[in-house]
């Protein structure tokens, strides 16, 4: 492991261990703050009963198809406007408001159109990731390097095999960063969405253990849900990271 990995570990085991000792020496609420190891035991027993699987593969279905619709949608969109210079003026002022936008304004008129269910759940997660995704696709097409499409030329390459040879590898490291808050945001809408929308899905199944003053199951959840969300930005991380040393050895 890295010095940098081992700070990281250092400074999230410490944080426990004082959560754990506040918890337990009354410097907390009791009841508010469950100790980290009684938290840990709880969403062991919901794992090893699978109280929590039907709701953990709603989520994570949620989140896969949120995230891969706004990727491909994201990548698409970038690569039309970056080709298009008018129409990426006129956009720039929205994307970079985007963001400001209450998304969960618009849960009624996403019922009207596509229904009760998870539809809706997914919708707000896309419109989460999509410009994430967009806005990277056009911060790698501006970083290509002005020479590469020029060699392109030269040797005659066509549209196809210059974005397969040259745009998309030079792209790449900026593709990998909208990947990540793609997904990141995509889990960010579906979760909250659950929150005020579904009967079903960890992000429902949170909101119903803190209506009922269950903190421990609440906890938990919220624990499992961390980890996933841990474990999957690592795996991003460490193909980016394969990718990069990859191009620093050629």
């Amino acid at each position: 492991m890295s010095r940098a990995g081992l700070v990281r570990t250092a400074i999230v085991v410490a944080a426990v261990a004082a959560l754990e000792l506040a918890a337990r020496g009354g410097l907390l609420r009791a009841g508010v703050a469950v100790p980290p190891s009684e938290v840990a035991a709880k969403l062991w027993s919901i794992l090893r009963a699978g109280d929590a699987n039907a709701d953990l593969v709603e989520t994570l279905g949620n989140v896969a198809l949120a995230c891969g619709l706004a990727l491909v949608a994201g990548f698409s969109l970038g690569a039309v406007v970056h080709g298009l210079p008018r129409l990426r003026r006129a956009l720039d002022p929205f994307l970079a408001s985007y963001y400001a936008l209450p998304f969960f304004a618009f849960y009624p008129v996403l019922i009207v159109v596509l229904g009760i269910g998870r539809l809706p759940i997914v919708a707000i997660g896309f419109m989460f990731a999509v410009v994430a995704m967009m806005v990277a696709t056009l911060n790698g097409f501006d970083r290509i390097p002005r020479a590469l499409p020029r060699t392109a030329r030269v040797w005659r390459m066509g549209p196809v095999r210059t974005a397969l040879k040259i745009k998309l590898p030079s792209a790449a490291p900026h593709l990998f960063t909208g990947i990540k808050l793609a997904v990141a945001y995509a889990f960010i809408g579906v979760i909250a969405a659950e929150f005020i929308m579904a009967t079903s899905g960890l992000g429902y199944a949170i909101a119903y253990a803190f209506n009922n003053y269950d903190n421990r199951t609440m906890y938990a959840l919220m624990l499992l849900l961390l980890g996933i969300v841990v474990v999957v930005n690592g795996v991003l991380h460490g193909a980016e990271q394969r990718l990069l040393a990859r191009r620093r050895a050629r």
